[in-house]
C-alpha cells in the first residue's frame, strides 16, 4: 500500500510544474530531521557508552509494515533490554492478527543482535518470556535480551549493509535478469525459514498478475484502504511531526496538497478521477518485477513470525549487498475476508501446504538508488532508561 505515493506523479501537469518551481522554497522541503536517526546511528562508536543504546540505534532502522515502528524498549534492568509492542501502532484492518507487525518486531530483534556483536556483546534472547499472545499481541513482552561481553562474538558481514538497506518501490530494469545463482546466494542468508524463489519469466508473469490483483482488491476495499490513507504524511511538516506511516515528501507533494489536489476522501472514492489516476500510476512498477522470493515457516506461532522477521531483514541486507532493489508485496498474504481468495491462490501458486505458513513475499530487480525512510528518534522508543 505504500505505493500510493506513485500516483501523485500523474496529477495535473501544469499544476505539478507550478508546484515544483517555487525556487528557494522548494529546496527547503526535504524532511532532513526525519532521517536523522540513520545518521545518528552511523556516527555512533560501538565501543563508547552503553552497548544497549548502540544496538537499539541500529534496531530502530529495521523494516516494518507501513513504517509503524511499533517497538518500545525498556532499559530498567542493567545489561538487559525488554522489547514491547506499542498497541496503537498495529494495523488492525490489514493485519488483524498482528502477524505482519510481529514480523517487523523480528526484524528489529535481528538488527539489535547484529549491532550488539559489533560492540563486542553476545545477546541471549528469550522470545515472549511471559507467553505468546494470541490471537493478537498484547502488553506482554515480545522479547528479553541479555547483553554479555564476549571477545569471541561473531560479527555478521551483513551488518555492513544496514545503512544501505532501503525498501525500493521503483520500477526494475527489465533488461537485467536476476540470476538463479544470485537468488540462491540471497536465500542462503536465511537462518530459520524455508526460502523459495523464481526468476522464470513465465512464473514471474503469473505472479505479477496475482500481486496486482491483490493490490487492486486492497485499493477498492474501503476499510483496508482507509488504514493506509490515514497514515499518509504529506510534505516536510507532517513527516517531521510524525516520522512514520506513508511519507509523501517534496515540493511537488506539498504544492499539490496546498492546492487541494491530494484529497484523502477522493483517494478512497473508487468513482473519482483521483482514484482512477491513482490506480493507473501505482501499477507500472509491479509490471517490471524481475524475480520473486518468499519465506515459509513450519507453522504460524509468534515465534515462527519472529524468526521470519529475522530472516526477512537478513535477506534484505543480502539483496542490498548484491545491488538489488527489494520490496515486500504483502497484500495477498493479508488475512481479512476480502483478500481470502487471493490468499489461497498465492499459497496454491507457490505450492505451500498446511501447516506451512507464507510469511513474506518480495519482488526483486535492479533499480535506482532510493533514500532512507523516516524514523522516530531513539529516545522516543525507550522507557525506563
Amino acid at each position: 500500500m505504500t505505493n500510493r505515493r506513485k500516483f501523485m506523479m500523474v496529477l495535473g501537469g501544469s499544476v505539478i510544474a507550478a508546484a515544483g518551481a517555487a525556487g528557494s522554497w522548494a529546496v527547503t522541503r526535504d524532511p532532513v530531521k526525519a532521517r536523522k536517526p540513520w545518521q545518528t546511528a552511523s556516527d555512533m562508536s560501538p565501543n563508547a557508552g552503553d552497548p544497549r543504546r548502540y544496538a537499539l540505534s541500529h534496531a530502530i532502522l529495521a523494516p516494518n509494515p507501513h513504517n509503524r515502528q511499533p517497538w518500545i524498549a525498556d532499559l530498567g534492568t542493567p545489561d538487559e533490554v525488554t522489547l514491547y509492542c506499542q498497541m496503537d501502532r498495529r494495523l488492525p484492518q490489514t493485519d488483524p492478527f498482528d502477524r505482519q507487525i510481529t514480523i517487523g518486531l523480528g526484524c528489529f530483534c535481528e538488527l539489535l543482535i547484529m549491532a550488539a556483536a559489533e560492540a563486542g556483546y553476545r545477546v541471549e534472547m528469550v522470545p515472549f518470556p511471559d507467553g505468546e499472545p494470541q490471537p493478537r499481541l498484547d502488553t506482554r513482552p515480545v522479547a528479553r535480551f541479555r547483553f554479555i561481553a564476549d571477545d569471541n562474538v561473531v560479527h555478521d558481514p551483513l551488518f555492513a549493509q544496514v545503512f544501505n538497506r532501503h525498501t525500493n518501490r521503483t520500477a526494475h530494469d527489465t533488461s537485467r535478469q536476476v540470476t538463479a545463482s544470485t537468488l540462491a546466494k540471497i536465500a542462503d542468508s536465511a537462518i530459520s525459514a524455508s526460502v523459495g524463489h523464481t526468476n522464470d519469466m513465465v512464473k514471474v508473469a503469473e505472479l505479477r498478475k496475482l500481486v496486482w490483483e491483490a493490490i487492486d482488491i486492497e485499493l477498492r476495499t474501503y476499510h483496508a484502504a482507509k488504514e493506509s490513507i490515514d497514515l499518509l504524511r504529506i510534505g516536510k511538516a507532517e513527516i517531521e511531526a510524525n516520522p512514520d506511516g506513508i511519507s509523501l515528501p517534496g515540493p511537488l507533494m506539498e504544492g499539490l496538497d496546498m492546492l487541494g489536489l491530494l484529497s484523502r476522501e477522493d483517494m478512497l472514492d473508487t468513482t473519482s478521477s483521483t482514484f482512477q489516476q491513482q490506480v493507473a500510476a501505482i501499477k507500472p512498477p509491479y509490471e517490471t518485477s524481475m524475480a520473486y522470493l518468499w519465506l515459509v515457516t513450519p507453522g504460524n506461532s509468534r515465534l515462527d513470525q519472529i524468526k521470519a522477521g529475522r530472516d526477512h531483514v537478513r535477506i534484505h541486507l543480502a539483496a542490498t549487498a548484491e545491488g538489488l532493489a527489494l520490496q515486500p508485496n504483502s497484500q495477498a498474504l493479508q488475512e481479512y475476508p476480502e483478500m481470502a481468495e487471493k490468499f489461497d491462490e498465492m499459497r496454491k501458486t507457490l505450492g505451500i501446504e498446511t501447516p506451512g505458513t507464507l510469511q513474506m513475499f518480495v519482488r526483486l530487480g535492479y533499480g535506482p538508488t532510493v533514500g532512507a525512510a523516516p524514523r522516530w528518534p531513539l529516545e522516543t522508543r525507550i522507557r525506563n532508561a
